[in-house]
């Protein structure tokens, strides 16, 4: 396939054509709708590759995730022919991963950097589903094209600092001869004597966003790739600001997209945007901030790379065990192919003195989930009720997940059965607003009218913690 072309997964085909009859699209339509050649969307439907942007748009337009309908076709023996490139793999819960044992983010990397050709980019998903280690090994890449600057911005409370931090950044790209000159003149302006720091100092403050201005123009001046800013952890550093401030930043950040063509921002987080723009609306506020850039959901690995990832650490850790792709099998079903967990399983294996099975497996994880001290840092799927639901919203939230996580999955009407009794879960529409907030958390998922965990790792914990 050329570079820059994307072409429909034959799987897919099936979908598309549910879609176009759901929608009562038809080629002709979606040509005209789009602007585009009717021929790009016979070859689109037909599965003949077209230019990246217009099988985005069109899979937009008919309501699809262009990423899974543009995933290439299955290798049948890919895990046979898969060789281990190294054998020190060693389990790291929590901790810093080594770009190059970052396992199945590749295809994932490929799909960002496409979409970044067009447009800037908000990456969500599960936290711990491995964002912050996806995007870093993205920074880490060689790319002719693209300069990618990643910052973590969880600590950062206000917008000054922000703003200090990207100028420091970018800094770090240009050439000595033309170190953001734009920045230091404005800054020596203001201060009345010739700024050399590396640091802006109080009278910088009220002035945040000329100078976060003069450092993108110095940076887009001297820099002949595209740069993309990589802003890792944005929802807290905006959760941190004042709603004002979180207000003006926001706007600021969306007017220098579309000032400055040439730059291209991620936003990524472990909370969701959502929560933050829902308390900035409270506040008052009605732009929709991020509406040019698209957004792509992380998922965790796919079973087969997450059993490449066990047998690494398995091998890496010596841990004994009869059959180790059963093995691996086993620990990446047990949860649900999340690389965070699986580095936490295995460490935990690797202190036993017996030899790895199933039920070992399945013993360790209810221990782990058992243990007090959290380890897992599961507990954050009940705080973050407590932090970012209001009090009225929070009995249904706690009921629905109470009764999903004891039943088989389930339908809207037989959980209302249940809701409609308690008389702090009687409002139907109340309860259909935080299931859908209940998905956007990823706490649940819809397949058809059934909703069910979309983890069975967190409905595992739910029950143990809940005593129910």
């Amino acid at each position: 396939m050329a570079r820059g072309s994307l072409q429909l997964n034959s799987e897919w085909k099936t979908k598309v054509e549910e879609s176009l009859a759901i929608k009562q699209l038809t080629q002709k339509l979606i040509a005209e709708q789009l602007n585009i050649s009717k021929s790009s969307v016979s070859k689109f439907i037909n599965g003949k590759p077209i230019a990246a942007n217009n099988f985005i748009r069109i899979c937009q337009e008919i309501g699809l995730d262009w990423g899974l309908a543009s995933q290439e076709e299955p290798q049948k023996n890919d895990f046979e022919n898969f060789k281990f490139k190294t054998t020190n793999f060693k389990s790291n819960p929590g901790g810093e991963i080594a770009p190059q044992e970052i396992i199945g983010r590749e295809r994932l990397i490929r799909q960002i950097w496409e979409i970044l050709e067009q447009q800037s980019l908000i990456f969500v998903g599960e936290r711990r589903i491995g964002k912050s280690s996806t995007l870093k090994k993205m920074a880490s890449e060689d790319n002719d094209k693209m300069l990618p600057i990643y910052r973590d911005l969880e600590g950062i409370r206000t917008p000054i600092e922000f703003v200090e931090k990207v100028w420091q950044d970018i800094e770090l790209h240009l050439p000595e001869e033309g170190k953001a000159t734009k920045v230091r003149n404005f800054l020596s302006q203001l201060q009345a004597t010739q700024f050399t720091g590396f640091h802006f100092t109080e009278i910088a403050e009220s002035h945040w966003k000329s100078l976060l201005t003069f450092a993108i123009e110095d940076l887009v001046k001297m820099q002949n790739k595209q740069i993309v800013f990589i802003w890792d952890e944005i929802p807290h550093m905006l959760e941190n600001f004042a709603d004002r401030s979180a207000m003006e930043m926001l706007d600021t950040l969306r007017s220098l997209r579309q000032t400055y063509p040439d730059i291209r921002m991620v936003f990524s987080g472990s909370i969701g945007l959502h929560h933050i723009f829902k308390n900035l609306q409270k506040a008052g506020y009605r732009n929709d901030p991020t509406n040019d850039m698209y957004t792509i959901d992380g998922q965790p690995l796919t079973l087969e790379d997450a059993m490449k990832l066990t047998i690494h650490l398995i091998e890496g850790e010596n841990i004994a065990t009869f059959n180790v792709e059963k093995s691996a099998r086993d620990i990446a079903e047990a949860v649900d192919c999340i690389p965070f967990y699986i580095h936490h399983l295995v460490n935990q294996l690797k202190t036993l003195k017996e030899e790895v099975t199933h039920s070992v497996i399945i013993n360790t994880i209810e221990e782990c989930l058992h243990n007090p001290l959290n380890p897992w840092k599961m507990d954050h799927y009940r705080e973050r009720i407590d932090n970012y639901y209001t009090e009225d919203q929070k009995p249904y939230v706690l009921n629905i997940l109470d009764l999903l996580a004891i039943n088989p999955p389930t339908t809207f009407t037989k959980l209302w059965q249940v809701l409609y009794n308690d008389p702090e879960t009687n409002n139907k529409e109340m309860a259909r607003t935080i299931i859908r907030l209940l998905m956007k958390d990823y706490y649940l998922i819809q397949t058809g009218s059934i909703y069910s965990f979309r983890y069975q790792l967190v409905q595992q914990y739910w029950k143990l913690s809940r005593g129910i």
